[in-house]
């Protein structure tokens, strides 16, 4: 069974009080389009994602706002601005590395909040049982493209009925698989 694989390009997620700082008291966020995630979108809002050695500008908010503002990166992206993001799960934050973030009304500084996203499976309880698989577990997926196939490893499964099947790397692995605009995946054992 084939999903489709989509590569996840560095941005922010943020809290309602971070976003009231960055863009101004009272400011919603402006959908730009849906993403496959079901209530997940892009938005209009760009953020500067600012390290010890350099700053991305630019940055894509995602929404909607979320209890803790989270920066993902790719580790290129992270090591070029100077952070040690760990690689880890959405949402485990704990430790992670630090930033400021800059909008056009205000900044925010993070102490925690950079990651870099493990690359995972979204699926939703029928389609992870279709793939033989449960949620949290790890497995390896195969990419066949042009002159790059390759086999990612370690890759989480999150199951839920919330989700929608899809499976996310960032531009680092993507690039290095050489995918193009649709790319599909499937496990191997």
């Amino acid at each position: 069974m084939k999903f489709l694989v989509e590569t996840s390009a560095r941005h922010v997620h943020v809290t309602k009080e971070d976003l009231a700082t960055l863009f101004g008291e009272g400011y919603e966020l402006t959908w730009k389009k849906d993403l496959s995630q079901p209530g997940q979108f892009a938005c209009e809002e760009r953020v500067t994602v600012v390290g010890p050695k350099r700053e991305l500008k630019g940055v894509s908010i995602l929404g909607p706002c979320r209890k803790a503002t989270q920066v993902e990166l790719s580790l290129t992206d992270a090591r070029s601005i100077g952070v040690a993001a760990p690689v880890r799960e959405s949402g485990d934050l704990a430790g992670s590395a630090p930033c400021k973030i800059i909008g056009p009304k205000g900044e925010v500084e993070i102490s925690e909040g950079v990651i870099v996203a493990k690359r995972h499976i979204h699926a939703t309880l029928a389609e992870a049982e279709a793939l033989g698989v449960t949620n949290g577990e790890i497995v390896s997926v195969k990419l066949e493209t042009e002159g790059r196939s390759l086999i990612f490893g370690d890759v989480v499964v999150r199951a839920s009925d919330s989700y929608a099947l899809a499976m996310h790397i960032d531009t680092d692995e993507s690039n290095a698989a050489g995918c193009g605009r649709e790319v599909y995946g499937e496990i191997v054992k």
